[in-house]
């Protein structure tokens, strides 16, 4: 257990309780082609309405033209320590099908997907960042994605890094306590 292990008002399996979601990623380490296999895979097998998998990828490692083009749109403080991740990866849901009829689970399956994706990257000791704060136009723009297919989040993911390379705003948040809201808080009705 380490002090980012989640504080549990029951148990939970080890990979949930590990997973976090920092910012400092260790701008060294990279990712051979290939390495992001199991993550992907993960998101793959991820349960669906109809069995549609309303999800798609734009996979980019760093150092790479499309890796840049992601990390351009990126807004506010995701541009200050994102950029060190040695990947980023668009989330897009297929918001309607090819006969343009509309896929309206389609944001909720692409949120299992990536929560898939997050689980199997901590198993595989890696971290993950989930960002919202991008230009959502601007990268359906770069890469030609046409109306059914929408940007929904951005998510980093790499080897953990040293909080002391974060501004001084960003490390203080890093090195916070985790919170959560109480599990009784979220349950609007117990029957």
């Amino acid at each position: 257990m380490t002090p980012r292990t989640a504080q549990t008002s029951a148990p939970v399996i080890d990979t949930l309780a590990e997973r976090w979601s920092p910012r400092a990623f260790d701008a060294q380490h990279t990712f051979p082609e290939g390495a992001l296999r199991g993550v992907l895979e993960a998101a793959r097998w991820a349960p669906s309405a109809n069995n549609t998998q309303p999800w798609r990828f734009i996979v980019a490692r760093r150092g790479g033209e499309t890796f840049a083009t992601i990390a351009a749109t990126l807004a506010g403080f995701n541009q200050a320590w994102a950029g060190s991740a040695a990947a980023l990866i668009v989330n897009v849901a297929e918001v309607a099908d090819a006969e343009g009829n509309a896929r309206p689970w389609a944001e909720y399956d692409l949120g299992q997907a990536v929560a898939h994706l997050s689980v199997q990257a901590t198993a595989e000791g890696f971290h993950v960042h989930q960002m919202g704060g991008f230009d959502r136009a601007a990268i359906s723009a770069a890469f030609e994605l046409d109306e059914r297919l929408v940007p929904i989040s951005i998510t980093a993911i790499g080897e953990l890094g040293s909080a002391d390379a974060l501004p001084e705003v960003l490390r203080e948040r890093e090195l916070a306590p985790r919170e959560r809201i109480e599990l009784d808080d979220l349950v609007l009705v117990r029957g």
